[in-house]
């Protein structure tokens, strides 16, 4: 099988049979990266000779049959939000000056190395990550390797199209109001948002509690693997919760059958395009048959758009004006979130935070009668690239269009993006399923059971 093909769990097999070696999936996946990205414009860099180091020392231990981790060798990147130490971070800033000194690891970035993958390169982002599609005035646009017409998403859209292109098997994402769910919906892969604090992060978001990381990959059980080892302890982080008493490969493949579950196709006010909204019928449909009982029930909140516009400006301000030159040169758009946050009031800032507490506690009370909750993951298919809202919708703000995902990072909650099929234009749907606070592991079991339910 072609290395670009392989799932993470495939490639260390391989490893371990002496049927492939690191240095050839590295090369394969770089390769990949020469022959498409000059069309999809996943990569903001790229870096074969020290990626080639790195597979060479893997391909010494699997040699010597004593792997570092539990996916020594597997070709990744690093979302260029996250600091990686000799490489720039520059967020899809032109304010962030490349030449300086990059001696720091973030902590996903730090589990990573230490279990031995391979580096190849680090991915577009938008401006500090801040919308849901993919990008900036730094690296221009990202495009969907379904479609390149079409968005990737955002903000983790060139990790999104890198794995869904065979540009390497597993990423890392951020997410704060949807970052990952959104690319892995539109590119047509898995997107897992964690509980906060289950993967640490350092420097501190300027997102605050909206923040998480997670995996992005193409199966289930890759995320459950990637999620073993970025959910490890770091000191830097204070809000890290304690690590799980159970593995997460060990748990995702569970028996969940039995457990009753809860459907909102529209959470009770959101519009869903008519197609998106029928293959997501039909998916649960098949769940209920299948063994997992689904209820039709709403979880019983108004739409928090405004609080989280709120909060989401005042994170941004509280950043960007520690970027000095900033203003002359960020995306307008996030320019006009910095003024949305710079006018907001200390009062205004925790009455918002009192709304996310509430919906927290609405979403608690909620999952003590449905183990999990499951919507469409995005209300509409990928739209045009090269703009922040789908072209002709009268919308002004990228959250208008992501009204699934942004809820959940008020509340904190795990969520995960499953592919379940595709519109007659070809274009990617996704499946949303939400668990209440730290249950991670159950969220992953269930997702892999509607994966093996569709095959």
């Amino acid at each position: 099988m072609n290395p670009t093909e392989m799932t993470a769990v495939e490639l260390v097999a391989a490893y371990r049979a002496h049927e492939l070696s690191p240095v050839e999936a590295t090369n394969a996946v770089i390769d990949r990266i020469e022959e498409v990205d000059g069309e999809l414009n996943a990569y903001c860099l790229v870096d074969r000779e020290s990626a080639l180091v790195q597979a060479r020392e893997s391909e010494a231990r699997w040699q010597a049959d004593h792997p570092q981790g539990l996916l020594d060798g597997v070709p990744t990147s690093i979302k260029d939000i996250f600091l990686t130490k000799g490489w720039p971070t520059r967020r899809g800033s032109k304010a962030i000056d490349p030449d300086q000194p990059w001696e720091v690891d973030a902590p996903v970035v730090a589990r990573l190395r230490e279990d031995g993958m391979v580096f190849v390169g680090k991915n577009a982002t938008p401006e500090i990550a801040w919308k849901g599609v993919t990008d900036s005035p730094l690296t221009g646009i990202t495009r969907n390797p379904v479609d390149p017409r079409t968005t990737a998403g955002g903000s983790s859209g060139g990790a999104s199209a890198a794995v869904a292109a065979g540009m390497g098997p597993v990423c890392v994402g951020t997410d704060a109001g949807g970052s990952v769910r959104i690319p892995a919906s539109f590119c047509g892969i898995v997107g897992f948002k964690p509980t906060h604090g289950r993967v640490p992060m350092f420097p501190a978001s300027p997102f605050g509690p909206l923040a998480h990381a997670g995996p992005m990959t193409r199966t289930v059980e890759d995320a459950a693997l990637l999620m073993d080892i970025i959910s490890l302890p770091d000191h830097r982080d204070p809000t890290a919760l304690a690590p799980p008493r159970l593995t997460f490969r060990g748990e995702y493949n569970r028996e969940v059958t039995g457990l009753p579950v809860a459907y909102s196709k529209t959470l009770g006010y959101v519009q869903v395009d008519e197609e998106v909204g029928r293959i997501c019928d039909d998916v649960v449909k098949r769940i209920d048959a299948a063994g997992l009982p689904v209820t039709a029930v709403d979880p019983g909140f108004e739409d928090p758009l405004e609080p989280f516009k709120l909060l989401w400006g005042a994170s941004a301000a509280t950043l960007l004006r520690t970027m000095p030159g900033a203003r002359e040169t960020i995306d307008p758009g996030l320019g006009e979130a910095w003024d949305v946050g710079e006018a907001a009031s200390g009062v205004e800032v925790f009455e918002a935070r009192a709304v996310a507490a509430a919906l927290g506690i609405t979403m608690g009370a909620f999952h003590e009668e449905h183990n999990v909750l499951i919507t469409p993951t995005m209300p509409i298919p990928a739209f045009e690239a090269g703009h922040d809202v789908p072209p002709g919708s009268g919308m002004t703000h990228w959250a208008e269009w992501t009204p699934f995902t942004y809820p959940f990072n008020m509340t904190q909650q795990p969520a995960i993006s499953i592919p379940i099929g595709r519109t007659a234009a070809g274009l990617p749907v996704g499946l949303q399923i939400v668990g209440p606070r730290h249950s991670d592991d159950l969220v992953l079991a269930v997702a892999r059971f509607v994966e093996w339910l569709l095959g």
